[in-house]
């Protein structure tokens, strides 16, 4: 009997057999690169969130009360006094302005008292991992600092959200910013979304594969890519300067049409609409495209008009993939800074937003801000408002899978 000989196409295999292995692995290891790279990035976050704080007073809280008695202990019409005692009229009068000072409670007397009059002010700041690892140099370097107490301070704190903009870092919060963001991504997702769903709409059901209609969707796909802040040089031509009359409300008698320039939320937020809506416009295409054609036919052959067939047919079955890249485009548009900061976005204001036509910052804005100044506790105020931003937009789009999950049952 003769040798037995392989088949003449074991070579070939046994080299794609190689190749996959080895794309495999490249796969595999630039996966774990990314993820290395994201926890490295969250734990530096996380780093910067969290640590001692050295802390002094311009007026030690033991000076601000008798001998023998405690600030904290002190009675309401007790801590009213000393503030009537020791601020400014001017402050005075703000402080009153919306109740006085006898209706304050007790726990809030205390904390104007220690923030206008003893004025606490930071020493040093330390990361966390400094806070674990030089825990004893740490006390004994403060001890020896008259009038200072170390403390381990959560720069997320929970006022931080209810707190405006402030030049004092302990005292400072994002509730501007982050009423300046929703406001924001509200009315780009009021006008983005059902311009883009109607365009991929149209382009997908009532169009043809004419010249005209593939040049509109080659402008589409690379309007797609362009950078953000040329929407932001648009947004400034557009909204803030040809239409700065309908954008600042002056029109409508809202604002003084001599003053008016523009630069209000409602601007930033058609911006961010046009930034998107190339975006939603794509994915929503894609997600209509996914829909089997024999459901259209089985829908026309039941004597359904086209209408009818893409309203109870074809857009219910394509709802997932809509809202979930509608929804991954909002989160894009939701961490932009660029175009903000061309239309005029305010990098400090303490003024809550009232209506679309008022001045505005936005949380990435206050980020920029906090982490371009020389103290280093801003640095770590930013980290703080960089966990609240991830955890918004974990929030929104754990929104999209619930919504995308629950389209897909019926």
């Amino acid at each position: 009997m003769g040798e037995k000989q392989e088949p003449l196409f074991t070579p070939t295999l046994l080299r794609r057999n190689r190749s996959e292995r080895f794309w495999k692995i490249l796969l595999q290891f630039s996966t774990f690169i990314g993820i290395i790279i994201l926890v490295v990035l969250l734990l530096n976050i996380i780093n910067q969130s969290f640590g001692y704080v050295a802390i002094g007073y311009k007026v030690s809280p033991a000076e601000i009360v008798d001998p023998g008695q405690n600030l904290e202990k002190l009675s309401v019409p007790q801590l009213a006094g000393i503030i009537r005692q020791r601020v400014s009229p001017g402050l005075l009068k703000q402080l009153e302005k919306g109740k006085t000072l006898e209706h304050y409670s007790q726990t809030e007397l205390v904390k104007l008292v220690i923030e206008k009059i003893a004025k606490p002010e930071i020493v040093q700041t330390w990361s966390f991992w400094q806070s674990l690892r030089m825990r004893e140099e740490i006390r004994r370097e403060v001890s020896q600092l008259p009038g200072t107490r170390l403390v381990f301070f959560s720069w997320i704190r929970p006022d931080i959200l209810i707190s405006p903009q402030s030049s004092n870092p302990l005292t400072a919060g994002i509730r501007t910013a982050l009423l300046g963001s929703l406001w924001i991504i509200l009315i780009a997702m009021l006008v983005a979304f059902p311009l883009g769903v109607g365009t991929a709409i149209y382009l997908e059901e009532y169009t043809g594969d004419s010249t005209l209609n593939q040049a509109i969707r080659t402008n589409i796909n690379n309007l797609a890519g362009v950078p953000s802040i040329i929407y932001g040089m648009l947004g400034l031509a557009v909204f803030v300067r040809s239409l700065a009359q309908l954008t600042s409300g002056a029109w409508l008698g809202l604002s003084n049409s001599e003053s008016a320039n523009g630069r209000t939320i409602l601007s930033a937020g058609l911006t961010l609409a046009l930034l998107v809506l190339p975006l939603i416009i794509i994915n929503a295409r894609e997600a209509i495209k996914a829909v089997p054609d024999t459901l259209r036919q089985a829908s026309y052959g039941v004597g359904a008009t086209r209408w009818q067939t893409i309203w109870h047919h074809v857009l219910p079955n394509s709802i997932p993939g809509i809202l979930t890249g509608s929804i991954l485009a909002f989160s894009r548009a939701l961490g932009e800074s660029a175009p903000l900061v061309v239309i005029g976005a305010s990098t400090y204001i303490t003024v809550d937003p009232a209506n679309v036509f008022s001045r505005f910052t936005a949380l990435p804005i206050q980020i920029y801000q906090w982490t371009s100044r020389p103290q280093p506790e801003f640095r770590n105020l930013a980290a703080g408002a960089i966990l609240v931003l991830l955890a918004l937009l974990l929030s929104i789009n754990a929104a999209a899978i619930l919504l995308r999950n629950r389209y897909k049952r019926y």
